[in-house]
């Protein structure tokens, strides 16, 4: 149900926090009925858009290591994600043939690939490799899509009744015609620099980040892998209660540290061009007096289920437990559908706490690229989260097994 704080303390909150706000952050709305109020948002990088390609992990995971980057040196970059995906590409390629099919292969993927790749292979800016050559000004893979998948169901057939290994050079002319040839060189500010060379400068490196989930079909401070299909890399997350998760993201972004985010958006209370994501205990009964009702009857069943969930300021929403959460992941109601980056929290009029997170769908909604999920939404949409170890409570750390217990 809402979570409403005491009026003092929000004020006091606020007022304490407003220094931290950065200058340039997403003005809240103040004319409609929720009254977003920002109490902390950590630095960001402008918002991008992955446009039409199912990339939203890679952005997300590009994301936050250019936030990581921003806050220990105050530098803001802009880094490849098509050298990421393509990466990813040929590895999941790789090992789906390795496989005879039986694993993932997909446009989808983790925050987690990308520091994957980061070790594996570095990074490199945008400059360097903006990855579209097929003459559209944003990304549009559903051709390049298909055609890989085809191309890899058809080795994985075997119709010489064993597999060429030639169809490398087959998959990689397909991402070289749409993503373009990788630089093994590049020259950045003046310097030159190797992928790996040019991760090396960054300050950053898969170790020092740790992946949360909360889910009870495993025990508890124990990794396990995540049994979801865009987890090809079968990478292990801690399990903890869903309290300490939400603890995590809030010392982190008290902290200064964004937090990748895994979630369903899948819900009808997700309103991307609103900016808010509710979990209502309740639906809008819209009514149906005079001519209301002759615009309802010729609403699609579809528009009427958007239109329930349409709201202008904060309602009462679900009370989640582990229970209620686990079940909605056991049911499938809750979905692997995308990832985003927690960015801060806010109040709406009420005192209610959401969660303000950065999206990678271009700026045109309510709030120029962000969206405002509510307490509620977070505790039983989230999948997983992707965090710095640093921003982990030392308490919560010591039962993960983070660091030495005393």
């Amino acid at each position: 149900m809402r979570n409403i704080m005491a009026i003092g303390a929000v004020a006091v909150s606020i007022l304490a926090a407003s220094a931290q706000t950065p200058a340039d952050s997403v003005a809240c709305d103040s004319v409609k009925g929720f009254g977003f109020v920002d109490q902390v948002v950590v630095p960001c990088t402008p918002v991008k858009d992955q446009n039409k390609s199912g990339t939203c992990w890679c952005f997300t995971g590009i994301s936050f290591l250019e936030h990581e980057i921003l806050r220990q040196t105050g530098d803001t970059l802009d880094l490849s994600e098509m050298f990421v995906v393509r990466h990813c590409y040929q590895d999941k390629a790789d090992r789906y043939v390795r496989m005879y099919g039986e694993s993932n292969f997909a446009p989808g993927g983790s925050a987690l690939d990308v520091t994957y790749v980061l070790t594996r292979y570095g990074l490199v800016p945008e400059e360097a490799y903006p990855g579209i050559e097929y003459g559209e000004a944003k990304h549009v893979h559903g051709e390049m899509d298909g055609i890989l998948r085809h191309l890899v169901d058809v080795v994985v057939s075997k119709p010489a009744k064993k597999v060429f290994p030639v169809w490398r050079k087959a998959f990689d002319g397909v991402l070289d015609a749409y993503l373009g040839v990788p630089p093994t060189e590049f020259v950045y500010k003046g310097k030159t620099y190797t992928p790996q060379s040019f991760a090396a400068t960054l300050g950053v490196k898969a170790d020092d980040y740790v992946a949360v989930t909360s889910y009870t079909h495993h025990p508890f401070y124990e990794p396990f892998v995540l049994e979801i299909a865009d987890n090809w890399l079968w990478e292990r997350y801690i399990n903890v209660p869903m309290e300490q998760m939400e603890a995590i993201v809030d010392n982190a972004l008290a902290n200064g540290y964004s937090v990748a985010w895994a979630a369903d958006v899948s819900e009808p209370g997700f309103k991307w061009t609103q900016g808010y994501a509710l979990m209502p205990a309740e639906v809008n009964q819209s009514s149906l007096e005079g001519t209301e009702l002759a615009r309802w009857v010729k609403l699609s069943d579809k528009d009427r289920d958007a239109e329930r969930y349409n709201f202008d300021g904060p309602v009462d929403e679900i009370d989640v437990t582990q229970e209620l959460r686990q079940q909605m992941f056991d049911s499938q109601e809750t979905t692997d559908d995308h990832a985003m980056m927690i960015v801060g929290i806010a109040v709406d009029r009420l005192g209610n706490k959401y969660y303000k997170v950065k999206n990678s769908w271009d700026t045109n909604n309510e709030y120029g690229g962000y969206f405002y999920a509510s307490r509620a939404y977070f505790l039983a949409k989230t999948l997983n989260v992707y965090v710095n170890k640093q921003a982990v409570p030392q308490d919560i750390a010591r039962q993960m097994g983070l660091m030495q217990k005393k």
